[in-house]
């Protein structure tokens, strides 16, 4: 397991927690698009975080769930992952 997430993972972790599908390269392309201009509502991103917490066994920040574009919550994620790792 990598210690940083990818905009392949974010991604998936979209589909999986929140049911919203955007495919990676347009993730990449759209990341300070908020993330309910996807359609990923607090409850859609807390599901995220809950999932990246049991992948990884390890806590994200209090701040991760009130992110709000794919690039803060990456930047916030991956700070956290490379600290722990």
């Amino acid at each position: 397991m990598s210690d940083r997430i990818t905009v392949e993972e974010l991604s998936e972790l979209m589909k999986k927690a929140a049911g919203v599908t955007v495919a990676p390269q347009e993730l990449e392309e759209r990341r300070d698009s908020g993330f309910d201009a996807f359609g990923i509502d607090s409850l859609g991103l807390l599901g995220i975080v809950g999932e990246l917490e049991n992948r990884h066994n390890a806590q994200m920040p209090p701040d991760a769930e009130r992110c709000k574009t794919p690039r803060q919550f990456l930047d916030l994620v991956n700070s956290t992952l490379m600290a722990g790792a």
